[in-house]
């Protein structure tokens, strides 16, 4: 679909009369009332159900980073519907430009969390790192790239001077960058360190093998891939819409905002959510059977280690 055309409008135009049309404003649409209303209600109901799937399954630093991202999602789509009443309307394009371009670092975070454990389940010998490590890195690289885009967002989003708000910009295209750049080096250690558990597969435990055959935990397994996928895809589509400038053609077209950037993170959240780790995958949950399963590994372990010891002795 080809964006609308532009139109010079005076920058003291702060509503839709016939001196000051629609097209004149950065994104050159009124945004959609129905789509940005799913959005909002979408994103405001996942929240509610992380928070509750968070207090019931005590997984709380995952409640934190997904609910978060859900609110700021929320939110942001909120701003949205402030523009669709009035395209002109500073604050809600200060709201969503800001919230809508931090809030998947949040989701991430997320995905990032789960390697840690998927690491301590099936076997830390052959990881590169020690589990807490993983959240330790990525986390911090998560933050840094959501002070970033936090920072770029807020400049570019109250500056009116067009020099200051391209630095603001330029600081969120480093921002979604660098988002990507740990996605890509996340994926490729996930994958390996995937890659390394399949070669050693004789060597799991009866708990991990009892894990990898449950259904719920290989649809949990899926759901983390869709969420990285979706999230990856999204920010990708970010780089060349800001990169093409304020009122750049990209980023004058609805249609494809709402398939890149609003289906792609509602794809993300409905992973996360359905396939919530609380009930697919225990290790991650505080609840008492979670810490049955992760009692039952390290009695796996002790076992293991018995046999090897008494295989020794007798050699």
């Amino acid at each position: 679909m080809s964006p609308p055309p532009r139109v010079d409008v005076s920058p003291l135009c702060d509503s839709v009369t016939p001196e000051c049309p629609v097209e004149g404003t950065l994104y050159g649409y009124t945004p959609s009332l129905a789509w940005n209303a799913f959005f909002a209600g979408f994103f405001g109901l996942c929240c509610l159900i992380q928070l509750g799937f968070g207090i019931r399954y005590k997984t709380w630093t995952y409640m934190i980073g997904v609910g978060l991202g859900c609110f700021a999602e929320c939110v942001g789509y909120i701003g949205r519907l402030m523009m669709h009443n009035n395209p002109y309307n500073e604050i809600g394009f200060q709201i969503q430009i800001v919230l809508l371009i931090f809030a998947p670092a949040f989701l991430a975070a997320g995905i990032y969390l789960t390697l840690k454990h998927l690491v301590i389940q099936f076997g830390e010998s052959w990881s590169r790192l020690r589990p807490a490590w993983y959240t330790y890195v990525f986390i911090a690289c998560d933050i840094s790239s959501l002070a970033l885009q936090s920072a770029g967002g807020a400049i570019a989003a109250t500056s009116d001077e067009e020099s200051a708000r391209d630095n603001g910009t330029n600081i969120m295209i480093a921002g979604i960058i660098w988002q990507v750049v740990v996605l890509v080096i996340f994926g490729a250690i996930a994958g390996e360190y995937a890659f390394r558990t399949y070669r050693r597969r004789a060597s799991l435990s009866q708990s991990a093998l009892s894990l990898l055959a449950d259904t719920k935990f290989r649809l949990f397994l899926g759901a983390v891939g869709v969420a990285y996928l979706t999230i990856f895809v999204r920010c990708v589509y970010r780089i060349p819409e800001l990169l093409g400038g304020w009122g750049g053609d990209l980023m004058r077209v609805e249609s494809e905002f709402i398939a890149l950037e609003g289906w792609m993170i509602v794809l993300a959240v409905l992973a996360q959510t359905v396939f919530h780790p609380g009930y697919c995958f225990p290790p991650m949950s505080g609840r008492k059977n979670g810490g049955q399963f992760r009692k039952a590994l390290s009695v796996d372990e002790s076992n293991s280690d018995v046999e090897m010891m008494g295989r020794a002795n007798h050699a």
